[in-house]
């Protein structure tokens, strides 16, 4: 670890006051950034303090460990390539957000969008592999569904899950498109088009492959009132 305090002069400046001005802090995204970069602003972090929780996303692995090197107490999810410090969620406060992926190749953005409504402070479900393929299966996780105050509902391929969804519950629905399926599916664009044009009222639609700001979006959603 540095003992001295990290300079960041030409290189970053920490929104330390995000957390008192809009209620949520700061993330750090680490894709395009080198690891000694992540790692410089990593060591700033540590100078700030834990209060609140900082998360690092699109972090690869040299990323997880230039921040575990300066946080080493720091939860890493390779899986969702998100690094948390402190490692603990704070204790969960408001309404439940619910995330669902259509299937298992959507799990690293479906995981990014719950630890990072998790790490906001909402209490978090996790429904995987409910494409509607077989839509049986999403309709088999209702009571699941109909308990949250938003649902995350990340989808490659047709990207036609969030609609259906939006259709069976009240609460809101933030779709995320990813960059799963055949090439036709365009890397994104085509769940993206059809999430866009969803006919069921009540979906919100984010970036292709945007778990972190969907998250943060139902976190939102799901504060406390």
């Amino acid at each position: 670890m540095a003992e001295s305090t990290p300079d960041l002069t030409g290189l970053a400046e920490l929104d330390h006051d995000r957390a008192a001005r809009r209620g949520y802090p700061e993330a750090v995204y680490c894709e395009g950034k080198t690891a000694a970069q992540v790692a410089a602003i990593a060591a700033a972090v540590r100078e700030k303090g834990a209060d609140p929780v900082t998360l690092f996303t699109r972090a690869d692995d040299g990323h997880a460990k230039a921040v575990l090197a300066e946080l080493p107490e720091a939860r890493h999810d390779a899986e969702a390539r998100l690094l948390a410090w402190p490692p603990e969620p704070p204790p969960p406060a408001g309404g439940k957000v619910v995330v669902v992926c259509a299937g298992t190749s959507d799990l690293p953005v479906a995981r990014e969008a719950l630890l990072t409504a998790a790490y906001l402070g909402r209490e978090t479900d996790f429904v995987a592999d409910v494409g509607v393929a077989g839509l049986h299966r999403v309709l088999g996780k209702l009571d699941r569904l109909r308990a949250a105050r938003a649902v995350v509902v990340v989808a490659g391929m047709d990207g036609a899950l969030p609609g259906v969804v939006a259709g069976l519950i009240a609460a809101p629905v933030v779709a995320v498109p990813t960059s799963v399926g055949y090439g036709a599916a365009f890397g994104g664009l085509a769940p993206l088009l059809t999430m866009l044009n969803a006919c069921a009222p009540g979906v919100a639609v984010v970036n292709i492959d945007n778990g972190y700001g969907a998250g943060h979006m139902a976190a939102q959603i799901a504060a406390p009132c």
